[in-house]
């Protein structure tokens, strides 16, 4: 279930009640002529429109809507519980949050709420099914927005006593727990559900939260938190169901957000939204990869671009301000990657308060001269332009990389080999290899059927769940290549080591064994041989011995020179598995990434332009679109490999012409029949 829109929506976080009704009628003058068609509206509004337990006030919300109604915009509307009102902190301590140092809050800031509380709960499910009452058939609603980035975590003996009831659930018998965790280990065996406690600094850990005796507990109760969390936006949507049965509901999610298993909040969003804001000096393969991530919750379904800064954050240490150009870049990128709408954070710039500096449509001033305005303006008339070209469009892609969040947990809270490796890291540099060699990639978890796919990569996969290891093994046997890298493979789902040789059961499919590996500082560089190329590996460095597998680069010195550090597997009737032992660096993370990709003709058009990205999303009519989007500060002059007409100019260029980008340009590329 999706929103239903003529367009993509266009518009943004919308706080009318902080200003005076003059206010309102100068913004709204301003939306129409930025094109600005959709508010995000109540985010933050539960003190306003419950100012005390048992009186709510609507005054305010009911004015908002009602002036959207009458300009003719749409609103994606907020249940506002994001952060707690002063009375409720106040008449119910318990709600708000136990932090990992055990100390309880008092009142403050946001995300401020214990996810185990029925005060909480029971507040919040109430406002939402309110809100829904009163506006489930307001001509202007377009989507529920529950929540706002919901994160962070609670240790509470609320907390505590829902972790051993989550326990129970999942485990069934403590002999079941003790055997997961492997309590044995330093007399923490376990006799009774009520001697566990949340993993804390005042318990299980040390020097922060990724140093822990038991990585099996802490593995555990960050699964039960992102349930928990999980659990407070369920409820809100059974309280909205009630009296709305047909509007979309969703909650803005943070892209690759390491505190929340995304994964596991998929089937219940109606569609998924995110917020996109990624450091202004990243790669844009980093944005690229979280929205990819994003579009793979609902199976390749398109997403919400929920919030971006039209200029600038205020969250930061420094805040650079978005170049001329890369507003527009970075949106396009999203609808690229699949987005079916793109907002902005904020629409009007706060007169006060931690976010007053954050970069907004309309300043302080009112003003529609400013450069960004006009930027955003601009950029909406190219949407009006597009109209319904993009919308329902999916990605053809033929390459997979598997995200799993519990891999991340597990990788980051080890002790050993190496806490310089990071998954985000390692993830990004074989997207990015295969992103910029041309590849559309779907980012999807590891329970997803495999099938659509010639090429899955598999960065830094730490826990091997299920039945995952035999559906890989059969993809490979019927053709498909697997690519896996150190680290991979080497636990189950508890984080327990397998008894078997590394890389646990991938060994068989991937041809080789792992008895050793050799961890270094990061600034101790090893030489990988490629025939001809040689690359540069870092941090981790596995000592791989062939068990069918041949030799596809070797390590350049120290005692295992001469030893594989790259290996190449033949299964079934032309099926590959690959396997690179240490942290390569990029250009030998490319390198290896588009041998794989070769074999299967997935190497673009225009992959000889690193600055140039390239997308493919396909219409719901079948049109096929090519997203092309400079990146580089200079003009790029590509050949075009299609006959093909650009939807945002009109101009159509036949196969072999010129095809020009302008600095951070962009163009929408409707491929003609032929060249399908």
């Amino acid at each position: 279930m999706s929103p239903t829109s003529p367009k993509i929506p266009y518009g943004g976080d919308y706080n009318p009640e902080q200003w005076p009704q003059e206010v309102w009628d100068d913004d709204h003058r301003l939306f129409t002529r930025a094109g600005i068609d959709t508010l995000t509206v109540g985010v933050f509004s539960w003190s306003l429109t419950q100012p005390a337990e048992d009186a709510y006030d609507f005054t305010v919300l009911d004015r908002i809507l009602d002036r959207a109604a009458a300009e003719g915009r749409q609103v994606c509307l907020a249940t506002g519980t994001a952060a707690l009102p002063p009375w409720l902190a106040k008449r119910r301590p318990e709600v708000n949050r136990t932090d990992f140092e055990g100390r309880r809050h008092r009142y403050g800031q946001r995300h401020n709420f214990c996810p185990s509380s029925p005060a909480y709960r029971s507040a919040a499910t109430a406002l939402a099914g309110r809100l829904a009452e009163r506006y489930a058939q307001h001509p202007t609603l377009l989507a529920w927005h529950v929540n706002n980035e919901y994160g962070g975590a609670c240790y509470c003996e609320l907390c505590a006593e829902a972790f051993r009831g989550w326990l129970r659930e999942r485990h069934g018998a403590l002999d079941a727990l003790n055997d997961a965790w492997w309590t044995t280990f330093w007399s923490h065996r376990y006799t009774d559900w009520d001697q566990i406690e949340p993993p804390s600094a005042l318990t299980e850990h040390w020097r922060g939260p990724d140093r822990t005796a038991f990585q099996g507990i802490t593995l555990d109760y960050q699964r039960f938190m992102t349930d928990a969390l999980l659990g407070c936006f369920t409820a809100e949507k059974e309280a909205i169901r009630v009296h709305d049965q047909d509007t979309p509901v969703t909650t803005n999610l943070m892209g690759a957000y390491r505190p929340l298993d995304y994964h596991r909040w998929a089937p219940h969003l109606d569609f998924a939204s995110w917020d996109n804001y990624p450091p202004l000096d990243a790669p844009p393969t980093r944005p690229a990869l979280a929205h990819d991530l994003m579009r793979g919750l609902k199976d390749g379904a398109p997403f919400w671009l929920m919030e971006q800064t039209p200029s600038t954050t205020a969250c930061r240490d420094v805040n650079p301000l978005r170049r001329p150009g890369e507003l527009r870049l970075a949106t396009w990128q999203a609808v690229a990657h699949g987005a079916d709408a793109a907002l902005y954070f904020q629409l009007r710039a706060s007169r006060g308060a931690c976010e007053k500096y954050h970069g907004a449509v309309i300043g302080h001033a009112g003003r529609d001269d400013t450069r960004v305005f006009r930027e955003v303006a601009a950029l909406g008339a190219e949407l009006e332009l597009l109209g319904d070209a993009t919308l329902g469009a999916r990605t053809p892609a033929r390459t997979a990389l598997l995200f799993d969040w519990d891999s991340w947990w597990a990788l980051e809270i080890s002790d050993g080999p190496s806490r310089l490796v990071r998954y985000p890291d390692v993830v990004h540099a074989y997207y990015r290899a295969a992103r910029e060699a041309g590849a559309d990639v779907d980012v999807i978890p590891v329970t997803a059927d495999l099938t659509p796919y010639d090429v899955v990569l598999a960065p830094v996969l730490h826990l091997v769940k299920g039945d995952l290891a035999a559906r890989l093994e059969e993809f490979a046997r019927r053709g498909g290549t697997v690519l896996a890298t150190f680290l991979t493979a080497r636990s189950d789902e508890h984080d327990r080591a397998f008894l078997t040789d590394v890389p646990g059961p991938l060994a068989p499919l991937l041809g080789i064994r792992v008895d050793e590996w050799d961890a270094r500082p990061e600034g101790v560089v090893q030489p990988v041989h490629m025939g001809e190329f040689t690359a540069e590996a870092r941090l981790v460095f596995e000592i791989v011995q062939p068990r069918g597998a041949e030799p596809i680069a070797t390590y350049g010195s120290d005692f295992y020179a001469g030893t594989p550090a790259v290996t190449r597997n033949r299964v079934g009737k032309g099926g590959e598995a690959w396997y690179v032992a240490t942290a390569l660096d990029q250009p030998g993370v490319d390198h290896v990434v588009r041998r794989v990709l070769a074999r299967h003709d997935l190497i673009g058009p225009y992959a000889d332009h690193p600055r140039v990205e390239t997308a493919t999303r396909v219409a719901p009519d079948g049109t096929r679109l090519l997203f092309l989007l400079n990146h580089a500060a200079e003009p790029v002059h590509l050949t075009a490999h299609a006959t093909a007409a650009d939807l945002l100019t009109g101009k159509r260029a036949d196969q072999g012409e010129p095809l020009p980008l302008d600095p951070l340009g962009v163009a929408v590329l409707r491929l003609e029949e032929d060249a399908q």
